[in-house]
C-alpha cells in the first residue's frame, strides 16, 4: 500500500463542486492500493501516517508527528499511484489492486483512522475528485507498507 503524504496548511476534496472532505494544518495523503495489499498493510500505513515526524519542533527540526501537533488527516484514494511506468509512454495498471479490494481496503483505512484519531476526512473511492492543497514546505514523502 502506498501513501504519498504531503504536509499541508490546508487541503480539500471536491466532487461536482461540493466539498466532501477538508482539513486545515496537517497531512493530505494520496492512497494507492496494489495487488497483494491487505488489512495489515492498511493498518501499518495508518500507524506510520499518524506517527511520521514531518512537522517542525521549536528547534526547527522535523521531530513532530501529526498526533503531536493535533493536525488533520485527509485521505484521498488514488489508484494511479499503483501504476507501472517503467516502459513505454502510457502507464499500465496491472499492479493496482482489483477495484473491489481497493475500495474495501480504502474504506478500512478510513474507518480505522476515524476510530483512532480525532480529525479525519476523506475523498470517495472511484469518484472524479478535484483536490486542492497548500503544501507546506513543500514537504512530500512516499511511504509504503
Amino acid at each position: 500500500m502506498i501513501g504519498l503524504l504531503q504536509r499541508v496548511n490546508g487541503a480539500r476534496v471536491r466532487i461536482d463542486g461540493q466539498c466532501v472532505g477538508e482539513v486545515n494544518r496537517g497531512l493530505m495523503v494520496l492512497v494507492g492500493i496494489q495487488k497483494g495489499d491487505d488489512v495489515s498493510k492498511a493498518d501499518r500505513l495508518l500507524e506510520r501516517l499518524l506517527g511520521y515526524r514531518v512537522f517542525y519542533d521549536q528547534t526547527g527540526r522535523m521531530n513532530l508527528s501529526l498526533r503531536d501537533i493535533q493536525g488533520g488527516l485527509l485521505l484521498v484514494p488514488q489508484f494511479t499511484l499503483a501504476a507501472d511506468t517503467r516502459k513505454g509512454m502510457r502507464p499500465g495498471f496491472s499492479t493496482a489492486a482489483d477495484p473491489v479490494l481497493g475500495e474495501a481496503l480504502f474504506s478500512h483505512l478510513v474507518t480505522m483512522a476515524e476510530s483512532s484519531y480525532h480529525t479525519v476526512a476523506s475523498g470517495v473511492f472511484g469518484a472524479n475528485m478535484q483536490v486542492e492543497l497548500i503544501n507546506d514546505g513543500p514537504v512530500t514523502f512516499w511511504l509504503e507498507s
